[in-house]
């Protein structure tokens, strides 16, 4: 199916998202326990990194509750702070540690406004999600970052809100839920751009919530309504909701409450370089990301 704009019906409308993304920045640090959760693992993943980044762009920087602990981090690095929205670079601006200036910028990821080769490390949370062309995004990280300089990312896959996407496959045949790329897309994107050694990881988190209710709420609050074009135009009716919600009734647990599924993918990648032998600022460390130590899977 595709829209009267010739559009996939997963193609996202960028300006509504930006519109959803900038409503959401006062309320948004209220309804992001799974931004800060997986934030936070992905920030312990930069331990395994050797770098001491002396400037560093954070993609996706929300309300700048992961880039505020980046700063602490790395004390003397400059840290640019980017999203869609202006509202959250606004917040993320205001959360910067005292004494330390975070450098805003409200841009596309496809489209940084950065010089190239400029940065030891870029950061990016969740924010790949609401890019489809990541061969485009990869491209721009490629660019912006110095021969041997560090790609850190988190990212959603498939299975994110399968429950949430079959129940409202039971109710219409319109779009509801984002596209959410496989590992393996991500990875063969991150090889097409000429990203270096690209290692990959995943780890599935299950949330759970009394109702449906309360999930759609947190999305909305989030700004992680749906903003495809395969969406329903107008409101969704009263019936449309109701069999969704029916339907997301198989899946109720022993314990009373609905699952929610996340699939979250880590990648870690380094700028191309032909002499390896001082890559990121003093030297750098590999190691898989699977050899971390897996915390538990169950979250909230």
């Amino acid at each position: 199916m595709h829209d009267d704009h010739g559009e996939s019906p997963f193609a996202l409308d960028r300006l509504l998202l930006r519109r959803a993304l900038e409503r959401a920045a006062p309320g948004y640090d209220e309804a992001a326990f799974v931004h800060r959760e997986v934030g936070n693992r992905l920030l312990e993943r930069l331990n395994l990194i050797k770098c001491r980044p002396e400037t560093m762009v954070d993609v996706g920087c929300g309300t700048g509750v992961i880039t505020a602990a980046l700063m602490k981090k790395y004390r003397k690095a400059r840290v640019i702070g980017l999203d869609l929205a202006p509202g959250l670079v606004k917040k993320a601006r205001q959360r910067a540690p005292w004494l330390r200036a975070l450098h805003g910028a409200v841009a596309e990821p496809e489209a940084l406004p950065l010089p190239s080769a400029s940065c030891d490390l870029v950061f990016s949370h969740f924010a790949l999600p609401w890019c489809l062309d990541l061969d485009r995004v990869f491209a721009e990280f490629q660019r912006v970052l110095k021969p041997g300089g560090a790609l850190l990312f988190s990212t959603l896959g498939p299975d994110t809100l399968i429950e949430l996407r079959r129940s409202w496959a039971a109710a219409d045949d319109y779009n509801h839920i984002n596209a959410f790329l496989d590992m393996h897309d991500i990875g063969d994107a991150l090889l097409r751009a000429r990203l270096a050694d690209p290692v990959m990881d995943v780890e599935r988190l299950t949330l759970t919530y009394p109702n449906v209710d309360g999930l759609m709420r947190d999305l909305t609050v989030l700004g992680a309504g749906n903003v495809t074009f395969g969406r329903a135009r107008g409101l969704t009716g009263k019936d449309r909701l109701r069999a969704m919600q029916s339907a997301y009734e198989q899946f109720r647990r022993p314990d009373g409450l609905l699952p929610v599924s996340c699939e979250v993918i880590y990648g870690h990648a380094w700028g191309s370089i032909q002499d390896r032998s001082h890559p990121c600022g003093d030297g750098m460390a590999v190691f898989p990301l699977m050899q971390l130590r897996r915390r538990g899977q169950e979250n909230r």
